[in-house]
């Protein structure tokens, strides 16, 4: 056992106890029970970046069950792809090419979408991008274009989602935050201000539909472990290393949350034990929880992974690679370990050869 789990494992059990008491709370993992599957066909649901990652996977799962989807990302030629398959699967695709920065993009999906299927049901806010490194070597260009995207992209979608839902007098909207909307994530700074903006922009939006008497009209935010997507394909990286992270989880465990969360709406949903036990701790002990993310991050973003040189990523221009729910992450590194592993049993027989060759 080395120093830094003797000197964490206090305080992992004492978080693991926290999540215990948060899952008893009755904040379990929601998700879509395949009776409530049936109540999904013909609704329709608007879905940011839906090209890669949880988009696409909620897109697919919706249309399997009959829903009317409606593909918003930058990539037109990959949404047809979806938007094919959604069709196959039995759903109605509708593909409208949107860059959520741009707010005459999100009001023309708003406009288009009420135009073909006269109602818009469910708006998931799900388009994001990262950027890893320290913060003063990330460019504080791409830090303004990450904002651009994550909240200004989730307040246009929730300004043209809410104006269409008073309107018809229902309506939920999905907002995809971050385990780091509550526990502030070293190394991705910019990333975790953006996402807790999207936990206070939904807390504050339930109370003003509260005070407006809107009672059919919910804002849920989902925040959910790191996932295994496209999204580590596509942060931008300022590093030094490949971009990973500890016991991501599987994309399906978060769409189900979504899906789940958009037919029994709650304000808000930690998805998965991890996001759970990080939610609960950062309430019960924040400063020890803040220093030990920060040093899983440190070992994991600036210490492990091979090398990799800087990149914008797919912070300006949306890139070819990367069209999958899963981004494979958990592979390669389950992959790398191994790899690490035979190294060093390698080299221990190497250095034990001299001593045998003495005898």
């Amino acid at each position: 056992m080395n120093t830094l789990t003797k000197r964490f494992m206090p305080i992992s059990l004492a978080i693991l106890l926290a999540c215990m008491v948060f899952q008893l709370s009755g904040c379990a993992t929601t998700s879509a029970h395949p009776r409530d599957r049936q109540s999904i066909a013909g609704k329709t649901y608007v879905i940011t970046g839906a090209s890669s990652g949880l988009g696409r996977g909620v897109a697919m799962e919706l249309a399997a069950n009959g829903a009317n989807v409606v593909l918003a990302a930058r990539r037109t030629a990959v949404l047809e792809e979806v938007a094919a398959q959604a069709r196959a699967a039995g759903g109605t695709p509708l593909v409208v090419t949107t860059d959520v920065s741009n707010a005459d993009d999100v009001q023309s999906l708003a406009q288009e979408t009420v135009a073909r299927f006269g109602r818009i049901d469910v708006w998931i806010n799900n388009a994001a991008v990262g950027a890893i490194g320290p913060f003063w070597d990330i460019p504080l260009d791409d830090q303004a274009k990450l904002i651009d995207i994550n909240l200004k992209g989730v307040i246009y979608g929730s300004h043209a989602a809410l104006h269409q839902f008073r309107a018809q007098g229902f309506g939920t909207l999905v907002n995809i935050g971050s385990v780091d909307s509550e526990v502030p994530h070293a190394y991705q700074a910019s990333y975790s201000a953006s996402k807790a903006a999207v936990l206070s922009l939904g807390r504050t939006l339930n109370e003003e539909l509260r005070l407006s008497g809107n009672k059919n009209i919910t804002v849920a935010t989902v925040m959910p472990w790191a996932v295994d997507t496209p999204f580590w394909t596509h942060t931008a990286n300022y590093s030094g290393r490949s971009p990973t992270f500890p016991l991501m989880d599987d994309p399906q465990k978060v769409v189900d949350a979504i899906i789940g969360i958009s037919l029994h709406p709650k304000e808000e949903l930690a998805v998965g034990w991890k996001a759970k036990a990080s939610y609960a701790g950062h309430h019960i002990m924040p400063d020890v929880t803040e220093r030990f993310t920060g040093n899983v991050a440190h070992k994991s973003e600036i210490e492990t992974g091979p090398p990799a040189p800087p990149t914008s990523g797919a912070l300006y221009e949306p890139m070819p690679s990367g069209t999958t729910v899963s981004g494979g992450m958990r592979e390669r590194s389950s992959n790398r370990a191994s790899q690490g592993r035979k190294n060093e049993r390698d080299t221990a027989q190497e250095n034990a050869r001299p001593a045998r060759d003495q005898q």
